[in-house]
This record gives C-alpha cells, structure tokens and sequence, in this order.
C-alpha cells in the first residue's frame, strides 16, 4: 500500500504530461466543452478521467504515488492560475477570451456555428436572463463557456 513500484518522480512526470494534453484536447475541443455540461459532456469527462487513470499511475497503485500524481495536478492549475493571472497574453492562450454571438436583437449565425452554439441555448441564455430578444443588445459567449446577455438600455457606452 505505501510501497512504491516507481521512482518517485515518474507520477509526477505522468501527471504533467497527462494534464497538458488534456488541457490542449479541451482548449480545442471549445468553450462549450467546460461550460454548461449536458448529460453527453458529463459522460465524455467522466470517461476522460478513467481512460487517463492508467497513464497518471503506471501501474502504480500505491498512496504515495496517487498522492504525488494528484499534488503535482494540483499545482499544474495553480501556475496555470498565477500564469494566467500575470500576463494578458497568456492568459488569451490558456483560457480563450469572450465571442459576441449576437446583437442588437439577431443572433450571428456565422459565430454561433462555429463556437457550436444552437440557437435554442441562445434561446434559453436570453430566458434565463428575462431578456426577449428583441431587448437583446449584446449576447457573448464567455471564456468559460457561459452565455452573458446585456440588455438595450444597460450597454456601456463604449459600445
């Protein structure tokens, strides 16, 4: 159980590498991705995380290693988090930036399509924020997938 079968620093390795491709796979996969998950986005992260559990333990089923693997998780997404924080630039790469897909009442269907929105979830974002459409003046899907809607009378007026 505390016994090792790797060298100590290969869980670390595994996990590094484990997390930069998967956090390559969803920053190409889109914003929806770690948005709002349906049903299938649930099933696909869940079987994300077991068909990586071989690559994160070698084999290595002890505490220890399980322990490294997920401290060295741990502390990939706080520098990712502090990176991040520290540079604009890299903050663009690593966690994307906001998209208008709509305004003034119309949904960009070119941008829509392309981020895979449907318009029955601009739909439902435009419900959930008690805005029809018509009152619609800015509709952007966030870096975090969400949908933000802003009202015609609440816009900045740097718009």
């Amino acid at each position: 159980m505390f016994a090792m079968t790797l060298e100590w620093w290969e869980p670390v390795v595994r996990a590094a590498i484990v997390y930069a491709v998967l956090f390559v796979l969803v920053r190409l996969s889109g914003k929806r991705t770690v948005g709002q998950f349906t049903p299938f986005d649930l099933l696909v992260v869940m079987l994300l995380g077991e068909s990586v559990s071989n690559a994160l333990s070698g084999g290595d089923q002890s505490v220890p290693a399980g322990l490294l693997g997920a401290a060295t998780l741990i502390a990939l997404a706080g520098i990712t988090g502090l990176v991040s924080s520290r540079s604009r630039r890299l903050e663009h790469v690593l966690q994307g930036s906001a998209v208008l897909i709509g305004r003034d009442g119309k949904a960009l269907k070119e941008a829509l399509r392309r981020h895979r929105i449907s318009e029955a979830e601009l739909d439902e974002a435009l419900r959930e924020s008690d805005c029809p459409m018509t009152e619609m003046h800015l509709a952007v899907l966030e870096a975090d997938g969400r949908i933000s809607i802003l009202k015609k009378g609440h816009a900045s007026k740097d718009d």
